[in-house]
């Protein structure tokens, strides 16, 4: 009972602070503020960058360097760390980068925060923003009606900044009333003592305040007023880094594998780097002393030389981290190991994965060759066949003349356990996606939703042909074995295109025309099969049933060969080459 009653008593307690000191009340006021404008940033740069952000996380990170200065402009830029690092862990369980990549994005995005002081600093102290903030607020709403993605992000953006300049502009103000009735400043701890506490102090804001950028905020807006000396203001800025670590832990915990090992990262480099800088605190002062004329900085603006501080001993930091990324990324591996996939899970697809449209799309593309994979062995099994088989370079005539034991496998089994449950999840997630996406993206996942669809029923077409076959296999007529050994060579035949299509470096053209000449030459099997069964039927050399069965399964043969080549374009030609076919290969 107590403890349900704990809450409401903090809440109480808060809330008689606030209205009974008005001091107090604008200072948070101004810091509630500023943390509306964030997560309207946030918000606004996702639909505002129309997926460019995650173009260029994805395409500028292939070597460490580019991983933190691509983490750096990005963070930067739209002022939020957490929507780097919730692309970045999505793009890691879709595959799209390594882990290596992802970390040297968080190094960068590390660097990239610092530059909320230096707005803070030379924008929010030296004008009044407030003036800026209105007409921001004004036109971002105005824009929030627009029906174009690219308007209502632009208008949360605008909504953002106007927040942020407002609530800077409340807590200046809040800590200039303050200091007439109370000046914190009279409680400066010097030495390391006073580092230690201060340090402590940042921590413990930034874990409660959940934003290490409206911690430094604070740190600088108190600083400009005199409510702090610049020492502990040092100090404060190192809590607030070793604060956001917190933070990154707890975020985690509901988060997957990969944003756990981002999370310890996130915690190794900033455990480093803090005591890197409590360590050399009063040498980096010292420095900062040096380079502030090289910036123009005057020797009196504390709040600019703060900014370069905190820059300064994030770049140092991750000077001093980067050399050992590989080492670190190995030691990250050995860490979360999941528990070994049941055959019937996805791979790819979460809930973090389905927030980012262009990860979502590569998920659901890759869980789909996942399914594609898992047919292919039921479908190989239930042929009597093996993948390695089907896959090598001998001759097909001699794979179907060496494999015609019957291969013990429960088709329907494995479709029910396995496969339906995997096309479930892809259609569950499917769904999920496609809150996030637009127009253009809801037809691509509409595509990869009936490629899945075709996938899971060739399974079930397979399950009839795998019937008869091992049911005519036992007989002594050799034209009908014959005939059988025709359609399992025709699905090889089949596969092993597939194969190269997946393979091919090249013009999509090419195989394109590949695919086209493949499908020509099963309609032309079909047509084949089944004139060569009229003939039998009027030589009386099968009866009429056998006959009835192997028309079927002529028909079933063809239809599995057709969904699997109009799968292949799907999975693995690029959807400007998908176009120029028409309908021959889009919608059903």
């Amino acid at each position: 009972m107590f403890k349900r009653l704990i809450v409401p008593l903090i809440f109480l307690v808060f809330a008689w602070f606030i209205i009974s000191n008005n001091d107090a009340r604008t200072i948070i006021a101004g810091i509630a503020i500023f943390l509306i404008g964030m997560h309207y940033m946030e918000n606004g740069f996702r639909l505002f960058s129309g997926g460019a952000l995650e173009t260029v996380l994805e395409k500028f990170t292939s070597t460490t360097p580019k991983a933190i200065g691509t983490g750096f402009l990005a963070t930067a830029v739209v002022q939020s760390s957490s929507l780097v690092s919730v692309i970045i862990i999505s793009f890691l369980s879709a595959e799209l980068i390594g882990l290596t990549q992802a970390v040297g994005v968080v190094f960068g995005s590390n660097i990239g925060t610092t530059t909320t002081a230096w707005l803070v600093s030379s924008f929010g102290l030296k004008i009044k923003i407030s003036q800026y903030a209105l007409p921001m607020l004004i036109f971002g709403v105005i824009m929030q009606f627009s029906k174009q993605l690219s308007y209502k992000g632009l208008g949360s953006v605008l909504i953002g900044l106007g927040f942020i300049f407002l609530g800077i502009a409340y807590m200046k103000d809040g800590f200039e009333t303050l200091k007439q009735g109370l000046d914190l400043a009279e409680y400066a701890m010097e030495g390391y003592l006073g580092v230690f506490v201060y340090i402590l102090f940042g921590a413990v804001a930034t874990v409660v305040i959940q934003s290490s950028s409206a911690t430094m905020a604070i740190i600088i807006t108190a600083l400009a007023t005199g409510q702090i000396d610049y020492i502990n203001a040092l100090s404060l800025a190192i809590g607030a880094n070793v604060g956001t670590t917190v933070t990154a832990v707890i975020g985690a915990l509901a988060s997957n594998k990969n944003g756990k090992r981002l999370a310890v990262a996130h915690f190794i480099f900033n455990i480093i780097t803090g005591l890197f800088a409590v360590v050399f605190i009063y040498r980096l002062k010292e420095l900062v002393d040096f380079l502030a004329p090289v910036f123009s900085i005057a020797s009196s603006d504390y709040a600019m030389k703060l900014a370069l501080f905190h820059t300064i001993f994030n770049v140092v930091g991750v000077l001093l981290v980067a050399p050992f990324t590989n080492r670190m990324v190995r030691f990250l591996e050995t860490l979360f190991q999941a528990k070994e996939m049941g055959r019937g899970q996805v791979k790819y697809l979460t809930d973090e994965v389905m927030e980012i449209p262009a990860t979502a799309l590569a998920a659901l593309r890759k869980e789909s060759i996942h399914l594609y994979d898992k047919s292919l062995e039921a479908i190989a099994h239930a042929m009597n066949l093996h993948r390695h088989e089907i896959f090598s370079e001998t001759a097909i005539s001699e794979v179907i003349g060496q494999s015609n034991k019957p291969i013990a496998i429960d088709v329907d089994k494995i479709y029910q356990q396995e496969i339906k449950s995997l096309y479930g999840e892809i259609i569950r997630y499917s769904s999920i996606s496609q809150s996030y996406m637009d127009q253009e993206g809801n037809k691509a996942i509409y595509e990869l939703k009936l490629t899945a669809r075709r996938i899971i029923e060739t399974v079930k077409d397979v399950r009839e042909l795998q019937k008869n076959l091992n049911y005519y296999s036992k007989s002594h007529n050799d034209v009908i074995i014959e005939k059988y050994n025709k359609l399992r060579s025709q699905l090889v035949s089949v596969f092993r295109k597939i194969q190269q299509v997946r393979d091919f470096e090249g013009d999509e053209e090419d195989i394109l025309t590949q695919i086209e000449v493949q499908k020509v030459k099963s309609k032309e099997h079909e047509a084949e099969m089944n004139h060569e069964i009229d003939a039998l039927i009027r030589e009386n050399k099968i009866d009429s049933n056998t006959a009835s069965s192997l028309i079927n399964d002529i028909g079933f043969t063809h239809g599995i060969s057709k969904k699997l080549l109009k799968s292949a374009v799907t999975l693995w030609v690029k959807e400007d080459e998908i176009k120029e076919l028409g309908d021959e290969y889009g919608h059903e």
